[in-house]
């Protein structure tokens, strides 16, 4: 029975470890895409400070390319609504691994519970032991 527990509460920290590495990944896509989101915020912004005299340039690769102020907005427009639409992603696959990795947490220590209960039912009591080791 110990050995059957053992190897369920090993089964069981293995599962929790990799629910903590799908956790901390899901943190770093949320951690980038909040700097995508500022980052095109502020484009945005700086788009409304423009004139129609201004010219927008488009880098592509190594070269500049002259851009339409109104492509430009609408593409920064569309990408924030991507990045919008990314993070709720996130924020429910966060949610979701959160769940699981409490669900798991849980399990360890019902595993380890029964693990402890089992060990002070093996360990003789001190008012168990032969009469010749109590002398």
């Amino acid at each position: 029975m110990s050995d059957s527990l053992q190897a369920r509460l090993q089964l069981a920290s293995t599962e929790f470890q990799k629910i903590q590495g799908e956790l901390s990944n899901a943190v770093e896509a949320r951690q980038r895409l909040d700097a995508q989101l500022s980052e095109n915020e502020l484009v945005k912004k700086e788009f409304a400070l423009l004139t129609p005299e201004n010219r927008v340039f488009k880098l592509l690769g190594p070269v500049l390319v002259k851009q339409d102020q109104a492509e430009a907005k609408g593409n920064i427009e569309t990408r924030l609504e991507f990045i919008r639409s990314e993070i709720k992603r996130v924020e429910t696959q966060l949610k979701d691994i959160e769940g699981k990795q409490e669900k798991k947490k849980s399990e360890i220590v019902e595993i380890q519970t029964a693990l402890q209960q089992l060990q002070a039912q093996q360990t003789p009591h001190p008012t168990q032991l032969p009469n010749a080791l109590a002398a």
